[in-house]
């Protein structure tokens, strides 16, 4: 019975639900202590990173702390890594498994990676995303998402959920109930998704629908306002999203697993404690609170969690609930068996394969000899971060020119100019991402095979502008295999430098 739990119980049902971040490639003696009192587990970000076998280390050192921890990841492939975040990652995301559309293809390729996570430790992948790109300046999930189509999107989101788990590694469909058709990013404040409940239904649902009809273990809220039916309050904090339409609706049994609480979307709004709460009342089981947040933030959430449970904010019964909803993925994930894989470096070949057929050209290439190459700037978001990408591994650094991601006006002449002297009776490659919303990059472009008809186009972002003239090479993402792929189609060299961020 939940009525007069003591205060020690109480904060252990909300450790229950927590998974907070840390700093450091150790864990602290904080977070140990948490685990050994029931702490539900940890989530591992880029900075807790610097190669497999130190993630291996790490991980033991959670595990050894006892209390079977959670260990999550926000692991999509493509250009979003934790584990690759200084290389890049050897498996192409979603955009480039959505232009292939080979549901085979996108099951081994999550296969691969999930088998990656559970050698390294991790049990719960915060991925795949199954938003529906229908907004194409979408700053935020774009090359994330398999594509605009909803049957599409569905039916590789079956595969990639199918994949991860068959190696044993959660999967946890997001952005619910879709980030596909904003132009806004809630790692900044709360955006609104458009259309009515019924477009919601036709768009944005299928794929979600069809992720927990295979058995998906998670799914992730995200801090997304659906008018006609949360109201003012984003889907992470509300009960009509996540009792009622993904619960009720969808008929949704597993664990729903929060966005990061951090993000300005709810954090600026709530604060950090207050929408620890709310989320769990609306029907949240599982608190990821983002990046960046300190012990000082793990606690006063445990503490916000505990206080209104005794003060009668928060139902106890429903911390009690989302505890067993977070023991029932323990069990799941206790029975699971892992197939050998074969090791890492022996499963890389599928994402090359992958990337190498998802590549799209406008003319036969040729291959290139001694080109020098400008790779134009993109700016960095939150979801992304820091992640090396385009060709530079392939090119001498005396034969590579780079550009910021904007330029003032009077700039733009400067990087054409530098560019056309350099390639002087050479052959000239651009590589950009997202050209269709950087006006800077598209008048690079266009100035320059305005002087040179001949000038190589490599967009490693989604190619909704494509110039006219020129060969234009189009990748579906900008990991590190996507590069390689392209590096190979025009004849670069075929071993690597070291890597330039």
């Amino acid at each position: 019975m939940s009525a007069g739990l003591s205060d020690p119980v109480l904060d252990r049902l909300a450790d229950a639900v927590l998974i907070p971040p840390f700093p450091g490639r150790r864990a602290p003696r904080w977070v140990l202590d948490a685990l050994e009192r029931g702490l539900a587990g940890v989530t591992i970000f880029g900075p807790n990173i610097t190669g497999p076998e130190q993630l291996a280390a790490l991980t033991a050192q959670l595990r050894r702390a006892g209390g079977q921890p959670l260990v999550a990841i926000d692991e999509e492939g493509g250009d979003v890594t934790r584990i690759d975040h200084l290389t890049g990652s050897p498996y192409p995301g979603n955009a480039a498994l959505g232009a292939v559309d080979s549901v085979a293809l996108t099951a081994a390729v999550h296969q691969a990676l999930g088998q990656d996570l559970a050698e390294l430790g991790i049990t719960v992948n915060l991925a795949p995303s199954v938003d529906v790109n229908t907004a194409a300046d979408n700053p935020v999930i774009g090359i994330r998402s398999f594509g605009a189509d909803p049957a599409l999107v569905a039916r590789h989101a079956v595969a990639a959920v199918g994949g991860l788990q068959a190696a044993g590694v959660a999967a946890c469909a997001k952005h619910f109930p879709g980030h596909g058709s904003t132009s806004a990013d809630t790692h900044h404040r709360i955006v609104t998704i458009e259309g009515d409940l019924d477009t919601l239904r036709r768009r944005d649902l299928v794929p979600f629908a069809a992720a927990i009809t295979a058995g998906v273990r998670g799914v992730m809220p995200g801090h997304l306002r659906v008018p006609g039916l949360t109201g003012e309050l984003p889907a992470t904090l509300s009960p009509a999203a996540l009792t009622g339409l993904l619960r009720g609706e969808l008929g949704f049994t597993g664990v729903i697993i929060s966005d990061a609480l951090e993000m300005r979307a709810v954090r600026g709004v709530y604060g950090l404690a207050e929408t620890a709460v709310r989320a769990v009342a609306a029907g949240t089981d599982l608190l990821c609170l983002g990046r960046d947040t300190s012990e000082q933030d793990y606690l006063a959430v445990r503490r916000a969690l505990a206080d209104a449970a005794a003060g009668g904010r928060l139902a106890a019964a429903r911390l009690e609930e989302a505890q067993r909803s977070v023991a029932g993925l323990r069990t799941w994930l206790a029975g699971q068996q892992r197939p050998d894989g074969g090791g890492r470096a022996q499963r890389a070949h599928v994402g090359l394969a992958a990337a190498r057929r998802a590549i799209r050209v406008s003319a036969a290439p040729r291959p290139l000899a001694d080109p020098v190459v400008l790779q134009l700037g993109a700016p960095e978001n939150i979801a992304v971060g820091s992640v090396p990408w385009g060709l530079a591994p392939w090119v001498p650094a005396s034969r590579l020119q780079r550009a910021p991601a904007s330029l003032a006006d009077g700039e733009t002449a400067a990087v054409i100019g530098a560019a056309l002297a350099q390639a002087d009776g050479a052959p000239l490659v651009v590589v950009l991402r997202d050209a269709h919303r950087h006006p800077a990059a598209r008048a690079v472009v266009t100035g320059l095979l305005a002087a040179r008809p001949d000038v190589v186009v490599v967009d490693m972002g989604l190619p909704f502008w494509r110039p006219s003239g020129g060969l234009h090479v189009a990748t579906y993402g900008a990991a590190r295999v996507n590069a390689q792929a392209a590096a190979e189609l025009l004849g670069l060299s075929t071993q690597p430098r070291d890597q330039v961020r």
